[in-house]
Parts: C-alpha cells; structure tokens; sequence
C-alpha cells in the first residue's frame, strides 16, 4: 500500500477525492472531513510542498479543523479542505488553466464541497474556480458577485480572541499599551494590526516580505522585529497569522509570550504541544476557536443573506461565546485548551446527529 494510500485509510474523515493535474504536473486533494452539520467547505490552497504526501497531510488535517471550526462556531457546515500541490511556480497561462480545471472538479461534485480562497489563492482565483464550480465557490470578488476576501472578517474574529484573552489573564479586555505581536502581515495580519492600533496596543509585526515591511512602516507607532526572532521577543500576546506547525517542542522553550491568539491554521506541531503550552503557564485560544470569522462571514452573507454589519456582528458574539466556553472548560478539568475545544466540538457534533436522530438532548 503507498503513503498515500495509508494516510487516507487511518484518516477518521469521510471521503478523499485525488486528481492528477497532466498539464503541470499538480496534485490536486480535496479531503471531506464531514458532513454533519451541513455541506463541507474550505478554502483551497495552492503552493509547492515538499512532497505531495505531506500536501496530502495538509488537507487532510485542514479538513478536521474546518469540522471543529463550524461546529465549535454553532454554524451549518461541515469540514472540507482543498489543496493543490504544483510542482513549480507556473507561468500565467498555466496556472489560469489550472483553475480553470479545478473548477471543473468544484462542478462536477454537485455541492458535495465549497470553497473559497487559502494560503496561495486569492478572490480573483476564486472567479476563475467558479467559471466551472459556480455555485458553490465563495468569496469571488464584488464584480463577479461575491463578497471579496474574508481576511478582514477573520481578522475581526482574532481581534475579538485577543481581547476575550487579556479579560481572562489580566481582568479586562482593554488593549491599551498591551504588547502584540503580529507574525506575518498578509490580509489578515494587516487588518489585525488596524484594529489593535485603534485600540492602543503597542503592536509588534514580524513579516518576511520587504515590501509590506516598507507599506507598514509609514505607521511611525508599529515596531518591527526579524522574522527569525519573531517566537523569541517578548510580549503580552503572540499573534501567529501566517502558516501553520509554529509551536513545538524545539520553538515551545524559547517563547516569550502571555498568550497565543492568532490567525493560522494548525498553529501546532502536535497535539502534545498544547500540553507543552500549559506546562510552561502560556494561554492559548486553538486557532480554529478564534479565526473561523472569514468563512462564517462569507458563508453567512453569500448563502444566507446577511448584511456585512450582521456578520461582523455574528463573528463577534460567536468568537467571544466559543472562547469564553473553551477557556472555562479547560480551567474546570484542568485540561490543554485544545483539549477543551476538541470536547466542545464533539459534544456539538454528538448532539446535532442525536438531534437527526430523534433523541431529545438537554
């Protein structure tokens, strides 16, 4: 049996959809996590890996965390992730080809998965996806009918998670003078960092594109450290907004943070890291408690009806509920705050499929 046979077998998700992109060589994996609570959706990535069994391991773990994400949100969607895997940067053409392509996949699954924009793809990508897959592509830009990125939504989700963080370490939620620090300044980190100025953090950014680095420093109050010791500096809150696999046991001893709340996915190397997290006194809100507000906000205003207000709206209130409830959970049972969020999942999970079944739950 291959690798990525193996992964697929030991996966607890439903399905797993493979294809081999001829022209440019690209893996493309769309992973089906569930189902429960309503059609699985998740963005679509697009970049070079190693190998494309770790592509593989992308999406499939993306995938679970999109299930726990909508069903710690309370929202009606299950969990899906996409991944394309290229094998080097394409020209133009091609990659418009490629998408093209994919969205023709995207159609042919009939609804069974959305999608939208991830690391690698943006908004215009996603109306070349839908040219095929429409209906069930989102977040295209205004002009083709969509309601653009979702990085300011998941921003204001995370700004949320920071202050429901300093109320539970330090007594309130005021940000005033609190250090932020911002690692990777992409759509999202860059609307973060507006909203913690406004608010009156001493905001820190750790970006490894020069160019944004030169846009952010016409702000005379950020501060700016290198990348390389973005983990290391010192600070109330660590912002992670850029990929994933951050925090281990090699880059765990070295932090010099309060609390972790940020924007990336799978922020941890392995489950055991959470513990390692607590054992060192570090809060941390698990990612997809605090940054699911891009993919309910878009959901929400594409499939039903919502006005940008009420989404923002939405994307506080469930931001604070959900890491409010993981936070008291996890100091109740003296568990990791992952720990605690995986519970909540499950129990949502659990209630909604009783609740199909016709078992009444309390």
């Amino acid at each position: 049996m291959s690798t990525m046979e193996t992964q697929i077998q030991d996966w607890n998700g439903e399905s797993v959809i493979v294809r081999k992109d001829a022209p440019t060589g690209s893996w493309i994996f769309i992973a089906v996590h569930s189902s429960t609570l309503g059609a699985a959706t998740g963005g679509t990535r697009m970049r070079q890996y190693s190998d494309h069994t770790t592509a593989l391991h992308d999406a499939l773990r993306l995938a679970e965390g999109m299930t726990r994400k909508f069903a710690v949100a309370g929202f009606p969607r299950g969990g899906g992730k996409a991944v394309i895997s290229i094998p080097e940067e394409l020209s133009p053409d091609a990659r418009t080809d490629l998408l093209l392509r994919y969205g023709g996949i995207i159609g042919q699954l009939g609804g069974y998965f959305y999608t939208g924009p991830d690391v690698g793809t943006t908004s215009e990508d996603m109306d070349l996806i839908a040219r095929h897959g429409a209906p069930y592509v989102h977040s295209c830009t205004p002009a083709c009918g969509g309601a653009g990125s979702s990085g300011a939504a998941t921003a204001l989700g995370v700004f949320t998670g920071i202050q429901v963080m300093c109320k539970h370490l330090f007594g309130d939620d005021s940000l005033r003078q609190r250090r932020v620090l911002v690692q990777g300044a992409g759509s999202v980190g860059t609307a973060l960092i507006e909203h913690l100025r406004q608010a009156g953090a001493d905001v820190i950014v750790s970006e490894i594109d020069q160019q944004v680095v030169r846009q952010l420093k016409t702000q005379p109050e950020l501060r700016f450290v290198p990348t390389e010791k973005a983990l290391e500096t010192e600070c109330d809150i660590l912002a992670p907004c850029a990929m994933g696999g951050l925090f281990s046991a090699q880059t765990i001893p070295n932090l010099r943070c309060r609390a972790i709340v940020g924007g990336a996915n799978n922020q941890l190397a392995t489950t055991e890291d959470a513990i390692r997290l607590k054992q060192r006194g570090i809060a941390y809100a698990p990612d997809y408690v605090v940054n699911f507000g891009g993919a309910m906000a878009i959901t929400g205003i594409e499939a039903l009806g919502w006005t940008n207000d009420e989404a923002n709206r939405q994307v506080v209130r469930t931001v604070r509920t959900a890491l409010s409830q993981v936070l008291s959970i996890a100091e109740e049972s003296g568990v990791s705050t992952e720990a605690a969020a995986a519970q909540l999942a499950k129990q949502r999970l659990n209630k909604h499929d009783k609740e199909q079944a016709g078992v009444v739950t309390s």
